[in-house]
């Protein structure tokens, strides 16, 4: 039976020679992740249950980056739970504010997840890491709590989806563009329980930054995973960031895929999602005139270095719009350093943007940017649902760093051509 490179990384971690769709599995695990929101609840069912051993120490990751740096003391308190079962337990892999950053940022940059992985993460956006050839999906924190324990979890395989780009991209197109295009065409529930697999002439050219936000958005398609087969920018990507051992996949000619999408690259323009779905998406070219209050460029999404240097670009020698407040985050302090280094942080506050330190924040209505009734904001984060970065009467944009950039500088949803002209 020829397979796909989810149904092949599936099968070598359940310890079988080959799965179809639709089969239960237990996989075994080669990371474990989890956050201040989700992994206390983890922790408590783990103290309920009496359990003094976790399967290996080693394979476990708590980055506490929701509400941090803490916003108040019930946040405070979530993290400290998260510090003293990390001290008790000694986890190498506990990272506290000032050393990490956004745990989708920072995990893929510090190499620790790998082509062939299968990997959890009590986050819906723990998909992210299948950008590098790897198998990755969120869970529930009683998930995440199992999984400590015995190391594996359960799965049904899924069906995969395959997403072909043909061509060449436009300027400022990226990998924000082609997910939210992606989305807009098959909707929220396209996907639902899929592997998404892109390919295809566009994507072989992709950087792996914007294969990480592409796979990142793979749930908000309603997938259980997106995946990228691992190839030469795979390969430089993960360079020099791990010795831990790997294994490359691929999918064979004849596999099955319950559908085939096919798309020209140079048919894709900027591309906006409108409240209140990430499904709700148009061409920069047809969103006509929308005034904004906020912008938000960041998050696991878009808040790597080339995402704030596609900012800088357009920001250089401007001012942000009278009445609107520009927030960037750096996604992590290794990118927060970068961009010092390169001026990028000097061209920011020189166009009066606020520069905060790295936090999910504003992203799902934490803090560092929440919105008041009738506000309205284009982020480049990767959900706008009702309500989702502050008030219900509020509204979220979603795009890429570059319109997001230049509707910052005009106030309101604008391409970057508009401002560069």
């Amino acid at each position: 039976m020829e397979m796909t490179i989810t149904e092949k990384i599936m099968a070598a971690h359940a310890g079988v020679s080959e799965v179809s769709p639709g089969q239960l599995i237990n996989a075994k695990l080669d990371l474990i992740l989890g956050n201040d929101i989700t992994a206390p609840i983890a922790i408590r069912e783990l103290e309920r249950l009496g359990v003094k051993r976790l399967f290996d120490p080693d394979k476990i990751v708590l980055i506490p980056d929701h509400f941090t740096p803490n916003k108040d003391i019930k946040s405070a308190e979530q993290c400290q739970i998260l510090r003293q079962f990390a001290r008790s337990h000694q986890l190498r892999h506990y990272y506290e504010v000032g050393r990490a950053g956004i745990e989708h940022a920072f995990l893929p940059e510090q190499g620790m997840v790998l082509p062939g992985d299968a990997i959890i993460g009590a986050d819906s956006h723990t998909c992210t890491y299948g950008a590098l050839g790897a198998f990755a999906t969120g869970v529930g924190s009683t998930d995440l709590a199992a999984a400590m324990i015995s190391g594996e979890a359960w799965f049904k395989v899924p069906e995969s989806i395959k997403f072909m780009f043909s061509g060449k991209l436009r300027r400022w197109v990226g990998g924000k563009d082609l997910i939210l295009y992606t989305i807009g065409k098959i909707g929220v529930d396209g996907a639902l329980y899929k592997s998404m697999e892109f390919c295809g002439e566009v994507i072989d050219r992709l950087p792996m930054e914007d294969r990480l936000t592409m796979a990142n958005m793979a749930v908000e398609a309603g997938a259980k995973s997106g995946i990228f087969a691992p190839d030469e920018i795979t390969l430089d990507y993960i360079k020099g960031r791990s010795s831990r051992p790997y294994k490359l996949f691929q999918s064979e000619p004849g596999a099955h895929y319950a559908e085939t999408f096919e798309w020209k690259g140079q048919d894709i323009e900027p591309q906006v999602a409108l409240p209140h779905l990430p499904d709700r998406v148009k061409p920069i070219s047809e969103v006509g005139e929308v005034a904004i209050d906020q912008v938000v460029i960041g998050s696991c999404t878009n808040g790597r270095i080339s995402d704030l240097r596609i900012a800088a670009q357009i920001l250089e020698g401007r001012k942000v719009a009278p009445f609107l407040r520009l927030i960037i985050i750096p996604a992590t302090q290794s990118i927060y350093r970068q961009a010092l280094k390169e001026g990028l942080l000097d061209i920011f506050l020189e166009a009066e943007g606020l520069v905060s330190a790295p936090t999910c924040g504003p992203c799902m209505g934490g803090h560092m940017g929440v919105l008041a009734a009738g506000e309205r904001a284009v982020s480049t984060t990767n959900r706008n649902f009702v309500g989702r970065m502050g008030h219900p009467k509020s509204e979220v944009y979603l795009t890429g760093p570059a319109v997001a950039a230049a509707s910052a500088i005009l106030g309101r949803i604008a391409s970057p051509e508009e401002v560069l002209a």
